[in-house]
């Protein structure tokens, strides 16, 4: 199993050992014993980098195992790893702000069920429990805009065994993302639209 570094650190280079390298159609699969890379899932795109001289082209989950395909092949043995900054602070912003848009909703009785954090494409969405209260967009927007203001710190806390990240004294999600290290590392979030469809509720959001 891949050792998942960005757990618990906001590190963006290392050094790690490489186990594998095989080639892949036109590219090579690398396996890590541990990793920065955050590969694609939970709603968060994968992080690019490199693997020593080689480019990260993207990062899947495998399944117990994080796989990095890369342009060329890497050596086993111990290697830099470095993690684009730039997408990687973007995907982190986006994520983070999904969780602020789950706490608002959910508060108004409506239970988050799905988030896509990816750019231009930013939405969380809800069911509607018994508690249900229609949701104003300038309410959401309003509320994230003070959270941002009182730049609450990020708690990463296990429970269970499970990684749960919250955010000053917000409820935690269990997550296993990347996030910022306090909200006015976030920056401007904007509520784009809200819909509603076959019972389906949909926060569209963007970060600038």
């Amino acid at each position: 199993m891949t050792l998942r570094l960005f757990f618990h650190n906001d590190d963006l280079k290392a050094n790690v050992e490489v186990l594998e390298c095989a080639p892949c159609e036109n590219e090579f699969a690398v396996e890590l014993r541990a990793t920065l890379f955050h590969p694609q899932g939970g709603g968060q795109p994968y992080d690019i980098g490199w693997i020593g001289e080689s480019r990260v082209l993207r990062v899947l989950q495998d399944p117990d195992r994080i796989i990095h395909f890369v342009d060329r092949p890497v050596d086993i043995g111990m290697t830099l790893i470095h993690v684009d900054e730039q997408r990687r602070r973007f995907n982190t912003r986006m994520h983070s702000a999904g969780h602020l848009i789950g706490h608002f909703v959910q508060a108004m009785g409506w239970m988050p069920i799905k988030a896509h954090h990816w750019p231009g494409e930013g939405r969380v969405q809800f069911k509607p429990t018994d508690a249900a209260q229609d949701v104003d967009p300038t309410a959401v927007q309003k509320a994230i805009d003070q959270w941002i203001d009182d730049d609450l710190p990020r708690l990463i806390s296990l429970r269970e065994g499970a990684r749960e990240i919250g955010f000053g004294d917000l409820p935690a999600y269990g997550c296993g993302g990347t996030h910022v290290r306090s909200l006015k590392d976030l920056g401007v979030m904007t509520i784009d639209s809200i819909s509603q469809k076959k019972g389906t509720l949909s926060v569209h959001y963007s970060v600038d």
